[in-house]
């Protein structure tokens, strides 16, 4: 808790009612301070919280959290706001994430309802959590190393060109062209769709390579140039970095919370730009725990220590598949945001696990 608490019974009892009070304490002022971005006063305390104590203690209570690091004083405000160490106390006093009313998730069920396919879903998704949270939202596509193909399509475009098409049993869609130095053989293409349907549906991207290397060796000679060109492209596409898709939406929303970031937003909207940077905040999500808050310096990005940063994995079939999330400053608002979060990632496994 927030400090030393004594083993004595009555002494304890003393202790642990003194840390109650002042937790309460510090969760009344990390929710008004999010609500009016306003250092907050003793007197503002007992004005809108019934905390049962006099003023005096309240001031009190928050000379010992200052002290202890979890709120401090920003320039000569009379008032107090909440530092990276208090919104990470009242982030993890959170014992349940609140759930969201059914007006709310019938809302968001009619939202996503109008997506087609896997783009649909991850643009629609992107979208709603920028309008429901008021921050930047990211969106990761599921990740291929994760995947399994369902089935591969081979289908000419005329003559001298055809498209492969590796459908993914997260709806996601890979599309490559090759180049035939020869005419198409229809035959021959009928026949390498049918090996390659036996050799790679429903198996896992990762061992695509191994069962379709010795592939072209069973085909005539005069066939394997065609053989050899599609099997090249199979291969890039499974083995390139195909994870780097990230979706991001509601980056206007950063203005509306300019002050609130020390300096400027600048370096915040320079971090955001990167790809490799959104990717590593959602690929820090552990499989193990679903809802994740990492807040202010907890951020080890340059540019983003002064964000609070929410995110979940959706899953296929309880699989985890990607990560999705919001980034705002650390003065956001943790509930909405958690349940928020929480509960599109949900509606996005549903989604995916219904494909």
């Amino acid at each position: 808790m927030l400090r030393q608490i004594a083993s004595k019974p009555v002494e304890y009892v003393e202790a642990q009612m003194l840390e109650e009070r002042r937790l309460a304490v510090l969760q009344a002022i990390v929710s008004d301070y999010v609500a009016t971005h306003e250092a907050v006063g003793s007197k503002a305390l007992v004005d809108r919280h019934q905390l049962g104590v006099s003023p005096a203690t309240i001031r009190n209570d928050m000379a010992a959290l200052e002290e202890e690091g979890y709120i401090t004083a920003p320039h000569t405000s009379a008032g107090r706001i909440p530092t990276d160490l208090g919104y990470r106390m009242f982030v993890d006093q959170i014992s349940q994430v609140k759930p969201l009313s059914a007006a709310e998730r019938k809302g968001i069920d009619r939202f996503l309802s109008d997506a087609v396919d896997l783009d649909d879903i991850m643009t629609l998704t992107v979208r709603l959590l920028a309008q429901l949270t008021k921050q930047v939202a990211v969106v990761q596509y599921p990740s291929l190393s994760r995947s399994q193909v369902r089935r591969i399509e081979l289908i000419p475009l005329n003559e001298h060109r055809l498209m492969i098409m590796l459908i993914v049993d997260s709806g996601r869609v890979e599309q490559r062209i090759v180049e035939c130095s020869v005419p198409i053989d229809e035959v021959l293409l009928a026949d390498l769709r049918a090996r390659l349907s036996v050799a790679i549906s429903d198996q896992p991207f990762s061992s695509v390579p191994q069962r379709i290397e010795d592939l072209e060796q069973s085909f005539n000679t005069e066939n394997r140039p065609l053989v050899r060109a599609v099997i090249v492209e199979i291969l890039e596409t499974v083995t390139a970095k195909l994870d780097e898709r990230v979706v991001l939406g509601g980056a206007s929303n950063l203005a509306r919370y300019n002050e609130d970031f020390p300096m400027t937003i600048q370096p915040v909207l320079e971090a955001l730009e990167e790809q490799v940077v959104l990717l590593r905040l959602l690929g820090e999500v552990g499989t193990e725990t679903k809802l994740s808050v990492r807040i202010g310096h907890e951020n080890q990005v340059e540019g983003l220590n002064s964000t609070s940063i929410v995110t979940s994995h959706y899953a296929k079939e309880s699989t985890p598949v990607a990560s999705l999330g919001v980034i705002g400053p650390t003065n956001m608002d943790y509930v909405n945001s958690m349940s928020t979060v929480q509960a599109v990632a949900q509606y996005v496994s549903r989604f995916l696990s219904d494909e």
